[in-house]
C-alpha cells in the first residue's frame, strides 16, 4: 500500500495539529520537534531509536515526546503501520497544564511510553472527532480533551492534577440549567458553561460531575432526548425538525442516541 500522510489544524483547539499517516517504505531519520507530541500506533509496529535504545510501538501504546528529543522511526518489518499524532504547541501545552494543575509553574513534561489500550482507544476516538471539525459536538470534544490529558499525565506521573472537591452552588447549577434550556438547539461549549459559573473549564468539569453524577455532555444529551420525547408526543413535527429543535444536527446521530437511551428508534416512540 502506498505511503500517505495528512495534517489537520484543529479549528476548535488553537495550537493543536493532528496528523494521521500510513507508512511502509518511508522512514523518519533522526530528528526532533519544537512542539509536544502525543503519538499512537493504531495498526502495525513502529521501531524507534531513542536515547540509545530501540523501542517497539504497538497498538495500545501511547508515546509522549517532548520538544528537542532526538529520535527516529521506521516500520518494524515488511508490513506498514498507521500513526496518529497530536502535535501540541508550547503555548497550548502551557495553558492545559496550568488549567489541570491549578498552578502557573510546573516542571517541564518529559518523555514516556505507556501501554494502556483503553486510554489509547479513547485518544483515537478523540483524534477522529477533532479531525471531523464542525461536525463534532464541541462540549463533548472539549471535555474529552481535558479529561483524557488529565488521565494521561496522571498515569505517567508527569504532573499532579489539582484536587477539586465540593459541588456547584445552587446558583451556579441553576445558571447552567437555564442556559442549556434556552440554547438547547445550539452548539454549547464547555467554555460557555464554565464562564457562567466564573470557573476554569477543568474546575467546572470536576464540580459538575460531583454535583450531577454525569459529565456535562452526557447530561446535555439526555436533556435533548427528553425534550425530543415531549415534542414527539405532543406535536406533529417530523423527525428531522424534532432533531434540529433539540440540537441534533445529524439525523443518524439523533436516531442512534435515541435508540441507545430508550431502546427504540424515535419513529417508534
Amino acid at each position: 500500500m502506498k505511503d500517505s500522510v495528512e495534517y489537520n489544524r484543529s479549528s476548535g483547539i488553537p495550537g493543536l495539529i493532528l496528523s494521521e499517516a500510513r507508512f511502509s517504505d518511508f522512514r523518519f531519520d533522526r530528528h526532533y520537534h519544537l512542539d509536544y507530541h502525543v503519538a499512537l500506533v493504531t495498526e502495525g509496529v513502529q521501531r524507534q531509536g531513542f536515547h540509545g535504545e530501540t523501542l517497539l510501538l504497538t497498538p495500545g501504546t501511547i508515546q509522549l515526546m517532548p520538544a528537542g528529543e532526538v529520535h527516529d522511526g521506521t516500520s518494524a518489518g515488511d508490513d506498514s503501520y498507521t500513526l496518529k499524532t497530536f502535535r501540541v504547541s508550547a503555548e497550548l501545552l502551557s495553558g492545559i497544564t496550568e488549567e489541570i494543575t491549578g498552578q502557573d509553574q510546573f516542571p517541564a513534561l518529559g518523555a514516556a511510553v505507556l501501554h494502556d489500550p483503553s486510554l489509547a482507544g479513547h485518544l483515537v476516538r478523540l483524534h477522529d472527532a477533532l479531525r471531523a471539525g464542525q461536525e463534532s459536538e464541541p462540549l463533548e470534544v472539549e471535555s474529552e480533551w481535558l479529561m483524557l490529558l488529565d488521565r494521561l499525565f496522571s498515569q505517567t506521573r508527569m504532573i499532579k492534577p489539582q484536587f477539586v472537591k465540593g459541588t456547584l452552588t445552587p446558583v451556579q447549577w441553576l445558571r447552567v440549567r437555564d442556559y442549556c434550556d434556552v440554547h438547547l438547539a445550539e452548539k454549547v461549549t464547555l467554555e460557555e458553561l464554565a464562564a457562567l459559573c466564573c470557573l476554569e473549564r477543568f474546575h467546572f468539569l470536576k464540580l459538575f460531575k460531583q454535583t450531577v453524577g454525569m459529565t456535562p455532555h452526557a447530561w446535555l444529551v439526555r436533556l435533548r432526548l427528553e425534550r425530543a420525547c415531549i415534542l414527539l408526543s405532543h406535536t406533529h413535527h417530523g423527525l428531522t425538525q424534532v432533531a434540529q429543535e433539540v440540537g441534533f444536527y445529524d439525523q443518524s446521530h439523533f436516531n442512534r442516541a435515541f435508540r441507545q437511551a430508550f431502546g427504540v428508534a424515535p419513529s417508534q416512540y
